[in-house]
């Protein structure tokens, strides 16, 4: 499972979407989030503006990562 490091306290969904290369534009990310494509610890998620912290894992069309928190 491919990771995605931050340095702060948290990541929004659809910025770690583009991140993680799995949307190629901001609103390519809130489309997916809003048609209850992406999966965050296996829950659907609809909420783009959602926060992520280190642990959590997120899914796309079979596709998954994890935030890992690095100082």
């Amino acid at each position: 499972m491919e990771e995605i490091v931050i340095n702060t306290e948290f990541i929004k969904l659809d910025s770690a979407l583009k991140f993680a290369n799995m949307a190629e534009s901001g609103g390519e990310a809130k489309t997916m989030v809003q048609d209850g494509y992406v999966s965050v610890n296996g829950e659907v998620c609809t909420q783009r503006g959602r926060k992520l912290r280190a642990g959590d894992t997120v899914t796309v069309a079979g596709q998954s990562f994890r935030i890992r928190h690095e100082a």
